[in-house]
């Protein structure tokens, strides 16, 4: 019996592939070697995904606690990840034709402060020349809405020892990703201005909630929102990901239907985040991401990407160009 986020459920929606000549990177998905609570993902698993009918050329690698070392000092084991990408990305290389992975954002501790530099060196020995970036992600949310997302962990943003660990990561010519819920977007706008010269990355449009407590608010959350990306967005350092609201966290209740969206139904939920976002931060600092295999949850791959193309479809090809490819290569330097 199909249920949701398997095979069998994905395939109940199959499209024709829009625009299947455009180029795309793909900044944003993980890889676990074993399963967690969105199953086992690794390249095949990848490949299966980015060869279902887009034009998929690159991919980054974000941060997901994957391999982490299981010794050695604590603030060092998330080396552990970037060793286990690296090796991966190596051997995605050896097939022509199929997406490879060029860029590698992991996390270190950026309450370390300065200190965050071994962490940062040592990431950059084990990446293999992909080592970009860092994400230390802060979700912070005392409802109990959200178990194991952010409940009882106060969110670091404020602390002086995370900023300047994070205002190293700019002096060194690192990035900055991370996620948190919408809430906290004011707390991310204060991180942005004190860090200036530190490129950061928005994931997940910060998070608009609409499970739990949050059920049933949806409009009125969204007018904080619209409210709070604006103003992020008069950050110059600051760069938007357009994607990662498939997540059952969002409240779009996809992952709890007989079949999965088709990709109208998908623009017709969410087309006014994306154009909100687009429009305060301009296409030269938005790229889409596809948060595989977590909004997994709810969309297939290629139904996915064909929403993201509808939704910009009347925009010039350069924008779109911009969104799809440069603004990710620009960031990640792939």
């Amino acid at each position: 019996m199909a249920s949701p986020s398997n095979d069998e459920w994905l395939a109940l929606v199959t499209e024709d592939i829009v625009d299947p000549e455009r180029r795309i990177i793909d900044p944003h998905h993980h890889l676990w070697e074993t399963a967690t609570n969105w199953g086992r993902y690794v390249l095949e698993d990848l490949w299966r995904d980015t060869e279902s009918g887009h034009n998929i050329e690159k991919t980054v690698f974000i941060d997901c606690r994957s391999s982490y070392r299981t010794e050695g000092p604590e603030h060092l084991r998330p080396i552990g990840e970037t060793e286990f990408v690296a090796s991966v990305a190596a051997e995605s290389l050896e097939a022509d034709g199929k997406a490879t992975i060029a860029a590698i954002v992991s996390h270190a501790n950026m309450m370390l402060g300065d200190g965050v530099e071994e962490v940062l060196n040592a990431h950059e020995e084990a990446g293999n020349g992909l080592f970009r970036g860092i994400r230390h992600a802060g979700p912070h949310d005392t409802t109990d809405t959200l178990t194991n997302r952010g409940s009882g962990r106060p969110c670091p943003y404020s602390r002086s020892d995370f900023r300047q660990g994070v205002n190293r990561l700019g002096e060194l010519g690192y990035t900055y990703d991370t996620w948190h819920f919408y809430h906290q977007n004011r707390d991310y706008l204060e991180l942005a201005k004190a860090v200036p010269n530190t490129t950061m990355i928005l994931d997940h449009f910060g998070t608009p909630l609409g499970v739990g407590a949050y059920a049933g608010r949806q409009q009125e959350i969204f007018e904080q929102w619209k409210t709070d990306i604006a103003d992020i967005a008069k950050c110059p350092n600051v760069h938007a990901k357009l994607g990662g609201m498939a997540m059952p966290d969002n409240g779009f209740g996809w992952d709890k239907n007989p079949r999965p969206p088709t990709s109208d139904e998908f623009v017709d939920a969410q087309r006014p985040y994306y154009l909100h976002t687009i429009e305060c931060f301009g296409p030269a600092r938005c790229m889409f991401e596809s948060n595989f295999p977590v909004d997994r949850l709810s969309i297939s791959y290629h139904v996915l990407w064909n929403g993201l193309k509808k939704i910009v479809a009347d925009f010039t090809d350069d924008e779109k160009d911009q969104m799809f490819y440069r603004t990710a290569a620009e960031v990640y330097k792939i």
